[in-house]
């Protein structure tokens, strides 16, 4: 069934910023990529503008301050409503003691997305959990958002053949084949989504694989999202763009850097966030795919460090990420914009 939930009219006080003034408003501020042409075709067949709130890598088990991060996205997302809200993973513990998070989450919005992060399924916590406490379909799925549809993907299955230890990341043959069925399927705009990046910094084991996939179907596939790596970044590769959306919270530096950036009072309580170069305010952002111009805007929003930024402490945890640049307190705006216009 096709979401499209009822938007608030009536507005008093100033005019309201059409959409076309407001990209030509935000243009010159924006960091502009041509849209191809292939895919900005099946944008245009869209009936009207769609827009999607994200938030990644809220991490409300490290946070001393999680819940008030969420409520700023949940005030800041009711302003304007969009059609859907979706959270890229390591969110929050699917237990009990984070029913009031998760409950501030999925009560936001009719419509709410989940992805299964890596540190989701930590202490202990299942996969099966998440799908219970949260209330998500499966851990993959596919959700049509007002004719765009998103397929939602699992990062964390067993079994890869380039498995080096530590946490899974990988998307199985069993997923595999279901995306292909779902692109092959697919007739309009389709967006990918994962917590572990498919391409770029920290890509799963698969990339290469997962990305000939999404190429082959880059007629379709509109942008492929990801949390995970806590950064700012957006690349294109086959084809297909790929966004790495930025962390609620924080970039994590590890104990060869830890630090203290707030009160002793809330390091002693919650003691991995000294491991973290944390934001001082949460960062989220808004997607909004508009087939009237045939673009898609990232909504920028930008915070600050917490105590010193990742290059004092002289972190450097992949050397193709550049401090200032990835590694920065904000999710830079981006207008996506079809080559042709």
């Amino acid at each position: 069934m096709q979401v499209r939930p009822s938007r608030p009219g009536g507005e008093t006080g100033a005019r309201p910023l059409t959409r076309r003034g407001f990209l030509r408003a935000t243009s010159a501020a924006s960091v502009v990529v041509a849209l191809p042409g292939t895919v900005a075709s099946a944008v245009s067949r869209l009936d009207e503008e769609v827009r999607v709130g994200l938030i990644a890598d809220l991490h409300q088990d490290i946070m001393h301050d999680g819940t008030e991060r969420m409520a700023a996205f949940v005030a800041e997302m009711a302003k304007r409503p969009p059609d859907a809200l979706l959270q890229l993973g390591d969110f929050a513990y699917p237990n009990p003691d984070n029913k009031d998070v998760i409950d501030l989450f999925n009560q936001a919005h009719e419509h709410t997305l989940h992805v299964i992060g890596n540190h989701d399924t930590d202490s202990g916590h299942t996969r099966q959990q998440c799908l219970d406490l949260w209330g998500m379909p499966g851990r993959y799925y596919s959700r049509d958002v007002a004719g765009v549809l998103f397929l939602v993907l699992d990062g964390n299955d067993p079994g890869s053949p380039e498995h080096k230890g530590g946490y899974a990341s990988f998307i199985g043959k069993e997923q595999v084949d279901w995306l292909e069925a779902q692109l092959a399927g697919a007739t309009g705009p389709v967006v990918v989504v994962s917590h572990q990046p498919l391409a770029g910094a920290g890509a799963v084991d698969n990339a290469q694989q997962i990305q000939g996939i999404l190429s082959a179907a880059s007629d379709k596939v509109v942008l492929a999202l990801n949390g995970h790596t806590h950064i700012d970044d957006l690349l294109r590769t086959g084809n297909v763009t790929y966004l790495h959306v930025n962390s609620a919270s924080y970039h994590w530096v590890g104990g060869q850097h830890q630090h203290v950036s707030f009160p002793e009072a809330i390091h002693e309580q919650h003691r991995w966030i000294s491991y973290t170069c944390p934001y001082r305010d949460p960062l989220f952002t808004t997607l909004s795919i508009d087939p009237e111009t045939r673009t898609i805007l990232i909504e920028g929003r930008s915070s600050s460090w917490v105590g010193p930024a990742p290059a004092e402490l002289g972190a450097k945890r992949d050397s193709d990420l550049i401090h200032g640049e990835q590694i920065a307190p904000r999710i830079r705006q981006r207008l996506i914009r079809h080559s042709g216009s």
